[in-house]
């Protein structure tokens, strides 16, 4: 059975090294990449998707905003945050924690740990 994951980060490079890295680890996992908070929240009302997995900041829309509205539509979607910052300035992640936010990983990623937790999301394993 194929999971679909959305990624979403506005460094392309980003969102194309964990479409590789993903695919190549997770044959399970169908990858899609967005570089902007609307394309991605689109691609969840009108799509299939079992997993978001976005950044906190971003032009268009905040990971917080984006987590909120993805809440909206599906409660059940699971949501993993990432974010290169240390300091969270806009406390976006403590925001999307309180309404219920489970995972943030920091980059650099380790893959290995984010297969994990995309799994533990999506398989409950």
């Amino acid at each position: 059975m194929c999971h679909r994951i959305l990624i979403v980060d506005d460094d392309i490079s980003i969102t194309d090294y964990l479409k590789l890295e993903l695919e190549e680890c997770c044959p399970e996992l169908e990858v899609i990449c967005e570089n902007e908070g609307y394309l991605a929240l689109n691609r969840i009302m009108t799509e299939n998707i079992d997993l978001l997995l976005t950044d906190i900041a971003m032009p268009d829309m905040d990971g917080y905003e984006l987590y909120s509205r993805a809440k909206e539509f599906n409660e059940d979607l699971p949501i993993i945050m990432m974010t290169g910052f240390g300091y969270d300035p806009d406390h976006i992640v403590v925001k999307s924690r309180k309404a219920g936010l489970q995972d943030v990983v920091f980059k650099p990623f380790d893959i290995n740990k984010l297969t994990k937790k995309i799994k533990k999301r999506i398989l409950g394993a």
